[in-house]
């Protein structure tokens, strides 16, 4: 399997990691085996006082995606706070993510999209402290701007002819997505699945899907790429998003550094801007 690994237009080391290869058993080799494809990715992960960006240190953060907007601005200033070091995020589904780290991979932060899968990290005792409420997040419906399948709401969805493209299951936004169908008394019928809800949005914006669910938060960053579509009763679906420094940390104050910008004041204006719940 090719390892999946791409540059994020617009930042200086950050990296996007699909969950895809870690649910597959593979996250550690993503980490090690493949690092060679690209210099900042090797050489963190060969050291840790090497940073991606060219820094003397490394920040290594595992974050859910629908957190890279927001993530991304936070590493930048970060950075301008701490010269010298690096901050290299590693974005996908949370569930993924968990896998990865429980098999090893090196991280000095977890941001998680739900309870849940924090709750597996703190359950493989690999928490450094309590974690942290830092936001929360609904669901909403997105179609390509020009919505060639004419949907006006999530009734429409339902026709045997809608492309719908949700999130899997296991990760927070398909867990989100089923309380949603059930509490709207209504059953989905996706032509896939995703392992992180920016792959829902990328099916989407590309024109392979007619319509997707996603967060209200990827929505926004999404632009006019996009029309939103109010999905009902998402209030009983709302996901809280928890995070914390890590044991294995090799750089822990700079993780808990890291964690007080995400949940201070600083942080929560930029999630808040992004269109994230206060905690």
């Amino acid at each position: 399997m090719a390892c999946a690994e791409q540059k994020i237009p617009g930042t200086a080391g950050r990296r996007r990691l699909t969950a895809l290869v870690a649910a597959a058993g593979l996250g550690t080799l993503v980490l090690t085996g493949c690092g060679g494809q690209s210099g900042g990715s090797n050489a963190a992960a060969s050291s840790p006082e090497a940073g991606a960006g060219g820094g003397d240190k490394t920040l290594r953060v595992s974050a859910a995606a629908s957190l890279t907007q927001s993530f991304d601005q936070l590493a930048e200033e970060f950075e301008k706070d701490h010269p010298g070091v690096s901050v290299d995020v590693n974005y996908g589904g949370s569930s993924g993510l968990v896998q990865q780290l429980t098999e090893g991979a090196p991280a000095d932060v977890f941001a998680s999209a739900d309870q849940k899968n924090m709750t597996k990290l703190t359950d493989a005792d690999l928490a450094q402290g309590e974690p942290k409420i830092f936001a929360t997040n609904v669901l909403t419906l997105v179609v390509p701007k020009d919505n060639p399948a004419g949907i006006r709401s999530v009734q429409d969805v339902l026709g045997k002819n809608v492309k719908l493209v949700t999130c899997a299951p296991e990760v927070p936004c398909g867990a989100a997505t089923q309380k949603v169908e059930q509490a709207n008394g209504v059953e989905l019928a996706p032509v896939s699945q995703e392992n992180a809800v920016t792959d829902v949005l990328g099916k989407v914006t590309s024109g392979q899907a007619d319509a997707g669910i996603v967060y209200v938060t990827d929505a926004k960053a999404a632009g006019d790429k996009v029309t939103t579509i109010e999905i009902p009763k998402t209030d009983e679906a709302i996901n809280t998003y928890p995070i914390v420094a890590l044991k294995a940390s090799e750089q822990p104050e700079l993780a808990t550094e890291f964690v007080d910008l995400v949940t201070g004041e600083r942080g929560q204006k930029v999630l808040q801007d992004a269109g994230f719940g206060a905690p």
